[in-house]
């Protein structure tokens, strides 16, 4: 069995948001707190740290993911996707702007995540359904805004207005 000492650091090299970027990483870091400490890349909010409220999401390799349940020795070499990586010149993302419009956030806190899994969810199904949404949804925990606005947000972005 291979033994790794405590405290032994690993070179972490990721792609994020199209730029690459290099770091350290003990085998007990967590991709969360890898991109918010070692990156400085402060989107990916830390919730529940055991995968259930979604807070943590981003995207790695395509797929929206939880970061908290990842080791950042895990992704080496990955393409990832966060929070930051949506708005392109300054312009925030047509699901962003909706988000805004819709008022589909209060405090913020649980916003990266959400926006993270419905990017890739409208990348996948283009033209869902309400109840198609709220599934989606249902992977995340809100305890400000009822839902709602996400609803009505990600329904306008993929041409479905209620």
């Amino acid at each position: 069995m291979l033994r790794i000492a405590p405290g032994t650091r690993h070179r972490i090299s990721v792609t994020v948001n199209g730029r690459p970027h290099a770091g350290f990483a003990e085998a007990r870091t967590l991709l969360s707190d890898f991109l918010r400490h070692e990156l400085k890349l402060f989107g990916t909010h830390v919730g529940c740290e055991h995968g259930v409220c979604g807070a943590c999401t981003v995207n790695i390799d395509g797929r929206a993911v939880r970061s908290c349940l990842r080791f950042a020795v895990q992704v080496d070499g990955a393409e990832i996707r966060t929070v930051e990586g949506l708005a392109e010149g300054g312009a925030l993302s047509p699901l962003q702007e909706a988000f805004r419009r819709r008022h589909a956030l209060q405090c913020g806190f649980c916003t990266a995540g959400i926006l993270i899994s419905a990017t890739q969810f409208l990348e996948t199904s283009p033209n869902p359904t309400e109840a198609e949404v709220r599934d989606m949804l249902s992977g995340h925990i809100c305890r400000c805004t009822g839902y709602e606005g996400m609803v009505r947000a990600i329904l306008d972005v993929a041409g479905e207005t209620p």
